[in-house]
């Protein structure tokens, strides 16, 4: 199946919304919660699966729901189709600051693997899938979870990351992430999880314990500000039930936090 030819427009610059623009009968589709604003004549429905194989079943549906689910997003995907007879305009915006990355996946292969929760929307053909990792080590240390998610088809696909996009070529060369940092990556890419460094780098050098190691042909796209380390950042420096917190820049701030008992 074809995916549908939908142009787009990207608004804003360090929290980014993607604006698509459906023509006559196109339909893009989307998590649930990520449309921001929609023109009349667009019409929505949360259906079961991406839709990209109509023919596939109640049970076909159910399966492949049920992979959605397994990587934390919800059974339901939202549909939007343009119903009326001129163009018509829907928007979207990840839930945290970022960047959003259009790809045509006809010009990458007809396939990325990214996170599982860095999927926004795409059009209408393009096939969500999941991607087991052959190695455990991948799967139990990965960071991200043993499951990322694989995005199929020959149209536009939009993912979202956290702070500073970097892209990189790989020539055959070998390169070493923090796993909370890889967003996404093509499907000629190796992809495995090893140590990071000696028993006391990995406890005190503050990198975590382990670092995907990527090597071979094709694109890396990786984020400067994961959403986890954002969290961990700020629920480290919110205020404590009992008492007002301090902020990081006062003088008083460590002291404060000793005397209160903190």
């Amino acid at each position: 199946m074809r995916c549908h030819e939908v142009d787009y427009t990207l608004v804003g610059d360090d929290m980014q919304m993607v604006q698509v623009e459906l023509d006559p009968g196109e339909t893009v589709i989307a998590e649930a919660g990520a449309m921001n604003y929609m023109e009349e004549d667009i019409q929505f429905e949360a259906r079961m699966g991406d839709g990209s194989q109509a023919d596939q079943g109640l049970l076909g549906k159910l399966l492949g729901a049920g992979k959605r689910v397994l990587t934390g997003e919800s059974l339901f995907m939202t549909h939007f189709t343009n119903r009326g007879s001129v163009r018509r305009h829907v928007a979207f915006a990840a839930p945290y600051p970022g960047r959003i990355i259009p790809l045509d996946l006809a010009k990458v292969g007809g396939e990325i693997l990214c996170q599982k929760d860095a999927f926004l929307c795409a059009a209408f053909g393009t096939r969500l899938g999941i991607a087991f990792q052959r190695r455990l080590g991948t799967g139990f240390f990965g960071g991200e979870g043993f499951i990322l998610q694989r995005l199929q088809g020959d149209g536009l696909v939009f993912i979202h990351a956290g702070g500073t996009i970097i892209e990189r070529q790989l020539q055959g060369e070998t390169l070493r992430v923090d796993t909370g940092c890889l967003v996404a990556f093509e499907p000629g890419i190796d992809y495995n999880i090893e140590r990071a460094g000696n028993l006391k780098s990995m406890f005190f050098a503050g990198e975590g314990l382990f670092l995907a190691t990527l090597s071979g042909h094709g694109k890396v796209w990786m984020q400067s500000l994961p959403f986890s380390r954002l969290a961990d950042r700020i629920i480290a420096h919110a205020p404590r039930a009992g008492g007002s917190e301090r902020g990081e820049g006062s003088v008083l701030g460590g002291i404060g936090r000793m005397l209160d008992g903190r």
